[in-house]
Formats: C-alpha cells, sequence, structure tokens
C-alpha cells in the first residue's frame, strides 16, 4: 500500500475517533444571554460531560430512547437540555432546581421546594436559569424530560468576546474553570 494510502487512512480514523468521542462524551455549548449570570456570562464555552448521567441513546424515531448505565440528575447540578418538537430549537443551559419525588410550588417567579406541584412523574426535572429574569427554564418550558437531558455542565474550556476578531477578546481569567 502507498504512503499517501496509508496517510489518508490514518487521517479519515482519527477524524471518525473525535467525531464518535464529541459525540458520545463531551461537547462544548456556548452561552449567549445574560440567563447564567453572574456564574457563566455570555461567550463562555462550557464543557460538557455528555456520560455524566449515562450514554444517551435517541434513534430518532427509529429507535426507542435509552440511558445506558442511567445515573440521576442532582439537585444542584447545572445540565445542558434540548426540549421535544419544533416550537423551540437549540440547546438550554439551566440549573435543576427539582427531581423526581420532590414537590414544588411557584412564588413570585422563584420556586420554593416543597410545594404544591409533583415532580413526582417517573423522570421529569424543573430546571431554573441561574438568573432569576431570564424564563428560558422550566417557569417557560414546563417539566423537562430525562430524555431531554444532554449531560452535566463540568465546567468553563475558554471564554471569547465575540465583539472582538477571532486572535483577540479571550478572557484568560476565565480559561479551564
Amino acid at each position: 500500500m502507498s504512503d499517501w494510502l496509508k496517510f489518508v487512512i490514518a487521517l479519515a480514523t482519527a477524524f471518525v475517533l473525535v467525531l464518535a468521542f464529541r459525540a458520545l462524551a463531551f461537547s462544548v455549548y456556548t452561552v449567549e444571554g445574560k440567563g447564567l449570570q453572574p456564574l457563566y456570562i455570555h461567550g463562555d464555552r462550557l464543557l460538557v460531560n455528555r456520560w455524566s448521567y449515562g450514554l444517551r441513546v435517541d434513534g430518532n424515531g427509529m429507535l426507542p430512547y435509552s440511558r445506558m448505565l442511567r445515573k440521576p440528575v442532582n439537585k444542584g447540578d447545572i445540565v445542558v437540555f434540548d426540549l421535544p418538537g419544533d416550537s423551540v430549537s437549540g440547546e438550554f443551559i439551566a440549573r435543576c432546581k427539582a427531581v423526581p419525588g420532590d414537590t414544588l410550588r411557584l412564588k413570585d417567579g422563584l420556586v420554593v421546594v416543597p410545594g404544591l406541584k409533583n415532580c413526582a412523574d417517573a423522570d421529569y426535572y424543573w430546571m431554573e436559569s441561574i438568573h432569576p429574569k431570564n424564563l428560558a427554564d422550566s417557569r417557560h418550558f414546563g417539566f423537562i424530560s430525562e430524555k431531554n437531558i444532554i449531560g452535566r455542565v463540568v465546567g468553563i474550556l475558554y471564554s471569547h468576546d465575540d465583539s472582538k476578531n477571532i486572535l483577540e477578546g479571550y478572557r484568560k481569567e476565565r480559561m479551564f474553570q
């Protein structure tokens, strides 16, 4: 086999392994807006562990949803989730405030546990953004199913001010936190 063919095969194998690692183990999500301040700011790139609650297998209608090596979401975890359907697209980042078995009630837009609404249905969670005025969370979307939870935020990989060019605007004090 010629040297160039060996190189192409090695490169293709590395590419496939990187894609598999990214899809199955870790992903990077960008914080947009002020909903997670002061913990995370606009431009932070968050590293998310996709295995933190087990391997999420979603066959997009071809296979049933399952989670291998399932682990529960804990109160206080900051998670990335998506929503079913076509009404709202994208991923959201929020803190888990109530887990299955908890009861809660809303008082002036804030969750108080225990309370009235029941979160006990098998795999539903109540997620809230860190900033109380951001309603891109369960106060707007309702309970979030476990199958919509992608993974737990591990930390900030790096942060970049998007108003500056690609070579400038990196926030060194926020890297690898």
